[in-house]
């Protein structure tokens, strides 16, 4: 159902996460720029209230839409509905996780910065407006809005040339990804006479196939390739997962790929799907389906090698990507299936495994020694059995063996896939099941280190109750959603 297109008061109500973090954004760059020494530490307070604050409020507008319900915005620049409100929730919390692991680290290795709190409330902005957009200017905006914040948290680790590496490679692919997304919009545009999603899926269903629609099809496919670093367009990931921040690596490994694939699907679903569907039988879910093969294979293969633990999750981010595609291809080709509450389902899981993960490479590092290799985790089982557990849960979801939520997460997203007409997506889950087997390798290789050989010199972790409450949420949160996914399932379902 969608509510009259005419701004009106009520609105303001389904805008609440967006404004709550854009003028909570405002609101902290301002004050940072008038704190000193410790007054800093009310930052990172700041930071998660405002991501709480936006996050209860898509909680609230969730529970008061009704499933397939829409509230249509800005002319239908933006579209509130049941996905949009989880995503949103979803995000702002990555969001307020991420700055709460983040004093800690900044202090220890003296990268003390105001600004990335503002910068982090930004990010979340435009992925709100990504999850919310119902019009290609609208995710353009979004996009940007992610990009160039997450772009300056990437670099905000001055004293490294990793990082300052890692930025420039991160941008100077960004900005070739946002060259294929304005000349695919404005090739669509060209053919249709819209933006506006809804409308091009109308126009697309009785004008037949357009060349123009094809070319620009095919250019958005390369852009949001970019940006959820799927293979041949995933060069950036590893140079900007290593070299940016512990905190910053983990955010852009869970939530701006979460954020990505909620552009994605709004594109692809939205506008280019349903009873139409250029480029052949399977439409865009051909490109995807080669991508998402690739993306998987070539992740695990990237990763076997690694030796360095970030760079190793990097190549892991890279292959849950296509974990994700293989979804999304799901969802095109049979869009009455279970494909999109499984990739919610996934999304959420993975975001979790990711975020903790990451916080446990933050917690057992310092600035003597990072402990980024492999070996550095050697004996950490039996100094510090707690933090070894939780890291062994992080590296098992990921690697997906139950009961843990990466498990269920790839069992429903086969499952999606399965449903497909034919069995034409028969050959891709039989590519992801053994990539998943394949997968087992490079995780059990940590957990091995850390129960199975003699630590290396003595662990100085950062030892700070906000890493341990972290530690802890995720790891319990990652069983949760594993052991009962029916509550999961139910409000991506929505």
């Amino acid at each position: 159902m969608n509510v009259a297109n005419a701004l009106n008061p009520s609105d303001l109500l389904y805008m609440a996460p967006l404004t709550v973090l854009a003028l909570w954004a405002m609101f902290v760059i301002v004050a940072e720029s008038f704190a000193g020494g410790g007054r800093r530490a009310w930052l990172m307070p700041l930071t998660v209230a405002g991501c709480a604050g936006a996050a209860l409020a898509s909680i609230a507008i969730f529970r008061s839409l009704a499933p397939g319900q829409s509230v249509s915005m800005f002319g239908g620049m933006l579209i509130a509905d049941r996905s949009s409100m989880f995503l949103s929730a979803l995000l702002c919390a990555g969001t307020g996780f991420t700055a709460l692991i983040t004093p800690q680290h900044q202090v220890e290795y003296q990268w003390e910065s105001g600004e990335s709190y503002g910068m982090l409330l930004l990010a979340v902005s435009g992925m709100v407006i990504m999850a919310m957009a119902g019009d290609l200017v609208a995710t353009f905006l979004g996009i940007e809005t992610m990009s160039l914040a997450v772009y300056v948290l990437t670099a905000l680790r001055r004293g490294s040339r990793r990082a300052t590496e890692g930025a420039m490679k991160y941008f100077l692919m960004g900005a070739f990804a946002t060259a294929f997304l304005l000349y695919g919009i404005a090739l669509i545009y060209g053919a249709t006479g819209t933006t506006d999603l809804t409308l091009i899926a109308e126009r697309l269903r009785t004008g037949g196939q357009d060349p123009l629609v094809v070319i620009g099809t095919v250019l958005l496919i390369i852009a949001f390739g970019f940006k959820v670093a799927a293979v041949p367009f995933h060069m950036w990931a590893p140079d900007a997962y290593e070299g940016a921040a512990t905190p910053v690596t983990g955010y852009m490994a869970a939530v701006v790929k979460t954020a990505a694939f909620a552009g994605a699907l709004r594109v692809f679903t939205l506008g280019l799907g349903g009873d139409f569907l250029p480029l052949g039988s399977m439409g865009w879910g051909g490109i995807f389906a080669v991508l998402a093969a690739l993306t998987m294979t070539v992740g695990n293969l990237g990763a076997l090698r690694q030796e360095n633990v970030k760079r190793m999750l990097a190549y892991s981010s890279v292959s849950h990507a296509g974990v994700l595609l293989v979804g999304l291809v799901a969802l095109g080709v049979q869009p009455a299936g279970t494909g999109h509450s499984a990739i919610l389902y996934y999304l959420a899981a993975y975001s979790v495994t990711t975020l903790g993960a990451f916080t446990a490479l933050v917690w057992i590092g310092s600035r003597e020694q990072e402990r980024v290799l492999v070996d550095d985790w050697a004996g950490l089982g039996s100094r510090h059995p707690g933090q070894a557990l939780a890291m062994t849960v992080f590296m098992l979801s990921l690697g997906g063996i139950p009961p843990t939520s990466g498990f269920f997460g790839k069992f429903v997203v086969f499952q999606a896939a399965m449903q497909a007409p034919d069995n034409q997506l028969l050959w891709l889950v039989v590519v992801g099941v053994l990539n998943s087997a394949l997968s087992i390798f490079y995780y059990l290789r940590l957990v091995m280190a850390m129960y199975f050989r003699e630590p290396i010199g003595e662990f100085r972790p950062l030892r700070a109750g906000a890493l341990t409450f972290a530690l802890v949420a995720c790891a319990l949160l990652v069983l949760q959603m594993g052991i009962m996914p029916g509550f999961w399932l139910g409000l991506t379902g929505g």
